[in-house]
């Protein structure tokens, strides 16, 4: 029976003065692939930002158990070294540190073992090619000069070398062609396994066409107002979200 990894009840979030997440309810197990989808302003990234404690998002009430812990009080570092991973839509350039130093101190930040520096690097040029990255890129400054495209991509190396157990994907998809978003995809079945989970936040379903998710959500309003499996999410590209916005 698989563990269970993630569990928020009743959630209500605000954003400076102002309820986004209204009593939101969520359970993730291990070996899960979850998705949630909803409309503009719904509240899907400050569901991320939440679960991450993101200073701008006070939790007003509910609970985020991460593990059989409570994590509300839990500081951002903490939550990561846990095995929270939260890929950002808009990813920060960052120079100074390449691609390669920033994984090799986060793996090492995250309790992980980087003593091993040939597998490090042999798993590392790995993953870069299964991601159809340049190698020479480990070498550049984290984010500097690189694509809308490269970026993602990069969040998702990131979370291959960290091994999170619970990968929240924030929007990972939005602006990316077609093969690369095929390639996130790729690089999300490669991490995805019996003893952890993922959290996919996306506003279409191009990224669930080469995955199978156990759970599709509707998000309105700050709420989950509709759970279902991969048909859910092409009944919404098909139909919108008008019909659950009128049942508010």
């Amino acid at each position: 029976m698989s563990e269970n990894l993630l569990n928020i009840t009743n959630l209500k979030t605000e954003v400076e003065g102002k309820e986004i997440l209204k009593g939101l309810n969520l359970k993730i197990n291990e070996g899960e692939i979850h998705v949630i989808m909803g409309p503009n302003g719904a509240g899907k990234s400050t569901l991320a930002n939440t679960l991450m404690n993101h200073p701008k998002y006070n939790v007003v009430s509910g609970n985020i158990i991460f593990q059989g812990e409570e994590i509300n009080d839990l500081k951002t570092d903490e939550r990561a070294k846990r095995g929270l991973f939260l890929s950002f839509q808009y990813p920060e350039e960052i120079s100074g540190i390449t691609v390669e130093n920033f994984l090799k101190s986060a793996k090492k930040s995250s309790g992980g073992s980087v003593l091993k520096h040939l597998k490090f690097d042999l798993d590392l040029k790995k993953n870069m090619k299964e991601l159809k990255m340049d190698t020479s890129y480990a070498k550049r400054y984290l984010n500097v000069g690189f694509s809308g495209g490269e970026k993602k991509k990069n969040e998702i190396l990131q979370m291959l070398t960290l091994e999170p157990k619970l990968a929240i994907l924030d929007e990972t998809d939005s602006g990316l062609d077609v093969d690369a978003v095929r390639t996130v995809s790729s690089g999300i079945k490669m991490f995805s396994n019996e003893n952890n989970a993922v959290l996919i936040i996306t506003h279409n379903t191009k990224i669930l066409e080469n995955l199978k998710p156990d759970y599709v959500h509707i998000l309105v309003d700050g709420k989950i107002v509709k759970t279902g499996n991969g048909s859910l999410a092409r009944e919404i590209e098909e139909k919108g979200y008008e019909d659950y916005k009128k049942t508010l």
